[in-house]
């Protein structure tokens, strides 16, 4: 059966480069059958599977082309490891909801059953934090079934992945989606890995992966690559291929418990006078 994971985090956190580099990982290492659903207007979800391909977004076909055009031979991109790609996309500058964009692209997808379609794994790559009905949607609608949270050891990033925790806890008794832990990639902020259990310890739920930072990622990223395909035996490819591994095996999901703003900044502030 199909597991459907959605993938949130502060924007800037670097979400969609640790989405499609797991991905990457899970194909080539783990020989997984994966779909990347790119919820983020901006339509960068799935640029290093594609090798660096502008995909042709779902909205803008819906736009120019009409709903009957929007069919999953027309939008649907196949890259490295054979994953499946698709971008939402959003409206045009200053104009409409990008949140209702991804209500429609997810439900075109959902009539045309490519969510089904021989899969191992569906990723919603979704934009920041959960304030949008429908940025909510992968949360609030069932759509996913899982929720990893990308973060890192700075104060932002923690206030982001708590209010996304709230979001969820919101819509998880109707809806039955879970949390699967966080995944800190790293900034190398002092005391950064304790920090991070530390905050997983109080909302109850794992720190799945520590990513550790390193240049080849962006290396990788100049050649429109992930890391796997650039090079698939280097310290980083490997992190990865872990992180892959502990998301397929992952059986811990549960229903968070975010904590108040008093406590959030009561432990950031314990790790701000680390020399």
């Amino acid at each position: 059966m199909v597991r459907k994971i959605a993938i949130y985090g502060k924007g800037g956190i670097g979400k969609s480069t640790t989405t499609q580099n797991t991905v990457a990982a899970m194909a080539h290492f783990h020989d997984k059958k994966v779909f990347i659903h790119g919820c983020d207007p901006k339509a960068d979800s799935t640029r290093l599977i594609l090798h660096g391909k502008q995909q042709v977004t779902m909205m803008d076909t819906l736009r120019e082309k009409g709903e009957d055009e929007c069919t999953p031979d027309k939008v649907i991109e196949v890259g490295f490891g054979g994953v499946k790609c698709v971008e939402s996309g959003g409206p045009e500058p200053g104009v409409g909801c990008a949140g209702r964009g991804v209500i429609t692209a997810i439900t075109l997808m959902e009539q045309h059953g490519v969510y089904e379609d021989d899969l191992d794994f569906v990723f919603f790559d979704v934009l920041g934090d959960v304030v949008c009905g429908g940025f909510a949607m992968p949360v609030r609608d069932g759509k996913a079934d899982e929720i990893y949270v990308v973060a890192s050891g700075e104060m932002m990033a923690l206030y982001a992945a708590n209010n996304i925790c709230k979001g969820m806890v919101k819509y998880a008794e109707q809806s039955g989606v879970r949390f699967g832990g966080i995944i800190c990639n790293s900034r190398n902020v002092d005391g950064e890995l304790d920090l991070l259990q530390e905050f997983c310890d109080k909302i109850g739920t794992q720190l799945i992966h520590f990513v550790p930072r390193d240049n080849i990622v962006q290396k990788a990223e100049f050649q429109k690559k992930a890391v796997v395909d650039y090079d698939d035996t280097c310290n980083q490819a490997l992190e990865y291929k872990e992180l892959a591994r502990k998301i397929i095996e992952n059986e811990n999901l549960v229903i968070p418990t975010p904590m108040t703003m008093d406590e959030l900044e009561e432990l950031t502030s314990k790790y701000g006078f680390l020399d």
